[in-house]
């Protein structure tokens, strides 16, 4: 059997859980799943996937092995259960698609390597739905071998796989960052349009003119890191912090005049007023990174 084909195992039949699965049986891998909660699982074992009746029996059913769950907490969980039973230790491969911090990455892979067990951590930059399809995009990271050796068999989940180093902690480096840029653009974006409804403009009439705005912060993002990296701070070019400050006081106070809560672009503004206060005032706003970061 080719590693195209080869058997998987998937521990957590969350919405994502099932989503992997689903993809894996689509390509043809025999499949094996297995959830805390008996039940979820009803669609994928009419589809041919098999059922399995503890963590060990499914971490013992095949070689690649991928744990979606809540948290890293319940990630170790399923390892200890499965080294609890009798004569039983993991063998395969485990591919931890399991959302938490980098340091929990870190000593999960510590905990597997000195169970003798192969690891691998990731994490998965689209939702449930775009698994198995062109749009998904999961980060790696962990031994380069192991990652060469799945390849194929995680080509399943479809779209794009990226190894971004030996450190089994940086898919989760840059999975906590990535959303914390996503959620507090949401945040922003509901918080604009509930700005917006309170002076009678509708979100729909907002959304065209956010999209615009949207893509110009995308343009933004690869000269801004470039400053970033680089230590280019001068805002000779662009807009200063103190002309943010002010455009933020601005915003603040339309907020507190029409009513609507004004703590999360205030905390923004603090955070200007700060920079600026420190002598930073003549800087553009990558000079945020760098305040920040200390």
């Amino acid at each position: 059997m080719t590693m195209q084909h080869a058997p998987v195992s998937v521990l957590g039949m969350g919405p994502m859980g099932r989503a992997i699965a689903a993809a894996f049986l689509a390509a043809g891998h025999p499949t094996t799943v297995w959830n805390r909660t008996p039940g979820k699982a009803g669609d994928l074992i009419a589809r041919g996937a098999v059922e399995a009746g503890s963590p060990s029996a499914a971490l013992e059913a095949a070689e690649l092995a991928v744990v979606c769950v809540i948290d890293a907490d319940a990630v170790e969980a399923i390892v200890d259960g499965a080294v609890a039973e009798p004569g039983r230790l993991p063998t395969s491969t485990l591919v931890n698609l399991t959302s938490d911090g980098p340091g929990r990455a870190r000593e999960l892979a510590a905990k597997a390597g000195e169970l003798g067990v192969p690891y691998l951590d990731g994490s998965i930059m689209t939702p449930a739905a775009a698994i198995g399809t062109g749009a998904t995009r999961v980060l790696y990271s962990g031994p380069a071998e192991l990652f060469d050796r799945h390849r194929p068999a995680l080509a399943a989940l479809g779209g794009t796989a990226v190894h971004l180093g030996d450190d089994p902690g940086r898919a989760a480096s840059f999975d906590v960052a990535l959303l914390n840029l996503f959620w507090t653009s949401i945040a922003g974006l509901m918080h604009s349009f509930a700005l917006a409804a309170r002076q009678n403009v509708p979100a729909t009439a907002l959304a065209p003119h956010a999209q615009q705005m949207a893509g110009l912060v995308a343009d933004l993002v690869p000269g801004l890191a470039a400053d970033v990296d680089a230590g280019r701070f001068s805002g000779a070019d662009s807009a200063a912090l103190t002309s943010v400050a002010a455009s933020l006081g601005h915003i603040v106070h339309v907020l507190e005049e029409t009513g609507v809560p004004a703590d999360v672009t205030r905390a923004a503004k603090d955070t200007v007023d700060a920079a600026v206060a420190a002598g930073h005032g003549g800087d553009s706003a990558a000079r945020l990174a760098d305040f920040l970061g200390r």
